[in-house]
């Protein structure tokens, strides 16, 4: 998105130009591709395990005890302007006027640092090496915690629920994985800068992309046809 003529991205924005570059080109060109139907049930899953987490600010839920470092941050105002991304944490690059903003899920405390921590909610147990999917996001908040002069950890956290099995009166049993995740801050830097520098470009060509983007594969089949 744009704001007063400067470029906004997010960690979700970033995600689109990695997936394809001309894709992310055309949504900040008022042409993107069609959005499929978002599932509410995560979205809603999301909610409840925040209220979840937060009964344990300054500990770690009983589940997670031993399984993760630090403890759940303390200061839980912060903590929810952090939470939205209208007053989230927020990097600005003047050289070219554009910013990075985002959203946390929580954040951890170890020690004198702080590492993000994301729920993800799925209906199977992760694979390994699936929170490789994650990294430009969890890159990019723990680089947004150290433009805003906060100390980080070069870690962050995935914690994954997927359900394992139903009872009467609709009790819905969760599996609780975490997962540790090293992170570059560095690399979510260039990301950001690799980004906003390629929406200064021309439009990018369809057939570049035949290859590995099925929504750009979809529109050279349509041309065609």
């Amino acid at each position: 998105m744009r704001k007063n003529g400067t470029i906004r991205l997010s960690p979700s924005t970033i995600g689109l130009y990695k997936d394809c570059k001309r894709c992310f080109w055309l949504k900040f060109n008022g042409r993107e591709r069609p959005a499929g139907i978002f599932p509410s049930l995560p979205s809603g899953m999301d909610g409840v395990i925040k209220k979840y987490f937060d009964k344990y600010r300054g500990g770690m839920p009983p589940e997670l005890q031993g399984r993760m470092e630090g403890i759940l941050m303390h200061d839980l105002t912060t903590l929810n302007k952090w939470r939205n991304w209208r007053t989230g944490l927020v990097y600005e690059d003047k050289t070219r006027n554009a910013a990075l903003f985002g959203a946390l899920d929580d954040c951890l405390e170890i020690g004198d640092n702080y590492a993000p921590l994301d729920y993800k909610t799925r209906g199977f147990a992760p694979k390994d090496g699936g929170e490789a999917y994650y990294q430009h996001q969890l890159d990019a908040y723990t680089f947004l915690l150290r433009a805003n002069n906060y100390k980080v950890a070069d870690f962050a956290y995935l914690v994954y629920y997927y359900p394992e099995k139903v009872e009467e009166n609709g009790v819905v049993y969760f599996n609780v994985e975490p997962k540790k995740v090293a992170v570059n801050t560095d690399d979510a830097k260039k990301s950001f800068e690799d980004a906003v520098d390629f929406l200064k470009e021309p439009e990018p060509k369809v057939h570049s992309y035949r290859t590995s983007c099925a929504y750009c594969n979809w529109q050279i089949n349509e041309e065609f046809d």
